[in-house]
C-alpha cells in the first residue's frame, strides 16, 4: 500500500498502467499473502521533490513505485516471516528545509524502517542528515558523493575534521567522474580550452567550483583556463554579468551545474547576445528531455553526464528488466521520453529489498545498517558495493559509486531530442553511439 503526503495524490491510473506494462495485473487494493497479512508493515520512507524547480527529478516515481509495490505485494520474507510492504511517500517541494520537515515527520510519526531519498544535494542532504541524528538507516542517491558527503561535514573546509557517518549511506559518481567525462568529450573537438564556469550558490554549485574538490584544479592541470564569475543565485532571471564575462575571455566552452529553468533562461539569453560556444556540457539541466526540447533547435548537440539510459548493460535485482527493458516500460506506461532518474529511483528499492531480506530483524535499525553496509548487489545502475578502494579513504564506508558516461543531444524530427552516448572512457563497459560535434 502507499500513503501520499502533501496533497499529492498516487496516480491510480498510471499505477495500473505501470504494472500493466510489466505483464501484471493489479486488484484495486493491496495483495497480501496469508502469512503476511498477520504481521507489522515494513515501513519505507521516500522522499524526492515532486514539485517545485527540480520536480523532473522525479517525473518517474509513481511508475516506479508501482512497479515495486506490484513485485512486493505477496510481501517480503525476513527471517522466518513474511511483512507486507508499505512506501510512504513524501515531497521535498525542490526545498532543504521542507526536505528535513517531512524527514522528521516519516521518522517521528510515520517509525519507517528505512528512509530512501533521491536528487540533488538539497533533498539527499537535510534528510540523510535527519536520519543520521534519529539513528534511522538511510540509503541515498542522485547527487554526486562530494556535496553530499563533505557537505554534511561540521566543518566542511577542514578535511582533517571529516567524520564518516554511522547510519547514512549513498551510491552515486562524484564530481572526479563528471570533470572527466566532460573533458573528454571536449578533448574530440577543436577548442581554445577556455572554459566558463555557471556555479549557482546551491549545494552542487559550491562543490562544482570549489578551488580544492571542484572543477578549477583539474581544469587548470590539463591546460583549460577557467573564468568563473562568481556564484548566482538560484531562478535568477538575467545571466548577462555571465555571458559578458564569458565574451571577454573567448569561452568556446561553457560548463556548470544549473537548475533546468536557470539553463534555459541562460542559453537563450546567450544567444541573443552573441555567445557562441563550441561545447556547453551541463549538470543538472539538461539531464531532460523536456529541458532539451523547451530550447527548440537551439538545443541540438549540447552535453551532459549521462548517469543511466536504456545502453547500459545492467538489469535489475528485483525484476530481471533490462535497463531497456525498463526504459521501454516506461514510455509505454507514461506516453513521455525515458528519464536517466528512473534507473536510480528504481535501484533505491532494489536495495531497500535486498537489505531488508538481510537483516537480522525488522524493526532493528542497527541490523539494517549492518545489512546496508555488507551490501554487494548487480542492479540495474551497476554493482553497488560499499567500502571500495575507488574513493578517499574517509568516503569508502559511506560512499558507493556508479559508472558514468557523457553524451550530447541530437535532434531528431519536430523538436524532438536522442542522447547520443559520445564518451565511455571512464566506463567502457557502456557503449558509445557516436562522436562528440561541435554545437553549430
Amino acid at each position: 500500500m502507499a500513503r501520499t503526503s502533501d496533497s499529492i495524490r498516487f496516480n491510480r491510473r498510471s499505477f495500473i498502467k505501470a504494472s500493466a506494462a510489466t505483464g501484471a495485473a493489479l486488484a484495486a487494493g493491496p495483495v497480501f499473502a496469508p502469512a503476511a497479512r498477520a504481521a507489522r508493515s515494513i515501513k519505507l520512507g521516500y522522499v524526492s521533490p515532486r514539485t517545485g524547480p527540480l520536480a523532473a527529478f522525479a517525473e518517474a516515481d509513481n511508475f516506479v513505485i508501482a512497479n515495486f509495490q506490484n513485485t512486493v505485494k505477496g510481501g517480503l520474507k525476513v527471517g522466518n516471516a513474511t511483512y507486507p510492504v508499505e512506501v510512504i511517500v513524501k515531497d521535498s517541494q525542490s526545498n532543504p528545509n521542507r526536505a528535513a520537515e517531512v524527514a522528521k515527520e516519516l521518522i517521528v510519526s510515520d517509525k519507517i524502517d528505512l528512509m530512501l531519498v533521491a536528487s540533488t544535494p538539497e533533498t539527499t542532504n537535510p534528510v540523510s542528515t535527519q536520519c543520521e541524528n534519529e539513528e534511522v538507516p538511510c540509503i541515498s542517491t542522485v547527487a554526486p558523493w562530494q556535496p553530499y558527503f563533505i557537505g554534511r561535514q561540521g566543518n566542511p573546509g577542514d578535511p582533517a575534521s571529516w567524520k564518516p557517518f554511522n547510519y547514512t549511506y549513498h551510491f552515486f559518481w562524484g564530481l572526479e567522474d563528471v570533470i572527466a567525462v566532460f573533458t573528454n568529450m571536449w578533448g574530440q573537438l577543436a577548442t581554445d580550452k577556455s572554459v566558463g564556469g555557471l556555479f549557482p550558490n546551491d549545494g552542487d554549485g559550491n562543490a562544482w567550483g570549489d578551488k580544492h574538490v571542484g572543477f578549477p584544479p583539474v581544469l587548470e592541470k590539463l591546460g583549460y583556463k577557467l573564468t568563473d564569475p562568481g556564484r548566482y543565485q538560484n531562478l535568477t532571471d538575467d545571466f548577462t554579468a555571465q555571458i559578458n564575462a564569458f565574451k571577454q575571455a573567448n569561452c568556446d566552452i561553457i560548463t556548470g551545474v544549473v537548475l533546468p529553468p536557470d539553463f534555459t533562461t541562460f542559453w537563450n539569453q546567450a544567444l541573443q547576445q552573441g555567445l557562441k560556444p563550441k561545447a556547453a556540457s551541463i549538470g543538472k539541466a539538461i539531464l531532460f528531455p523536456v529541458a532539451v526540447e523547451a530550447l527548440g533547435k537551439n538545443g541540438n548537440n549540447l552535453s551532459s553526464e549521462v548517469w543511466w539510459s536504456p545502453s547500459h548493460p545492467f538489469k535489475s535485482s528485483l525484476t530481471g528488466m533490462s535497463a531497456k527493458a525498463l526504459a521501454d516500460a516506461y514510455q509505454k506506461a507514461s506516453g513521455k521520453q525515458w528519464t536517466q532518474p528512473i534507473g536510480f529511483a528504481h535501484a533505491l528499492f532494489e536495495l531497500a529489498v535486498d537489505v531488508m531480506k538481510r537483516s537480522a530483524e525488522v524493526g532493528d535499525n542497527k541490523a539494517i545498517v549492518t545489512a546496508i553496509a555488507a551490501t554487494k548487489l548487480d542492479t540495474v545502475v551497476g554493482h553497488i558495493e560499499w567500502g571500495q578502494k575507488n574513493l578517499p579513504p574517509f568516503a569508502q564506508k559511506n560512499i558507493a559509486k556508479t559508472p558514468l558516461v557523457g553524451g550530447q543531444w541530437r535532434l531528431r524530427e519536430g523538436n524532438k531530442y536522442d542522447i547520443v552516448i559520445t564518451d565511455n572512457k571512464t566506463a567502457p563497459e557502456i557503449p558509445a553511439g557516436g562522436q562528440m560535434q561541435p554545437i553549430a
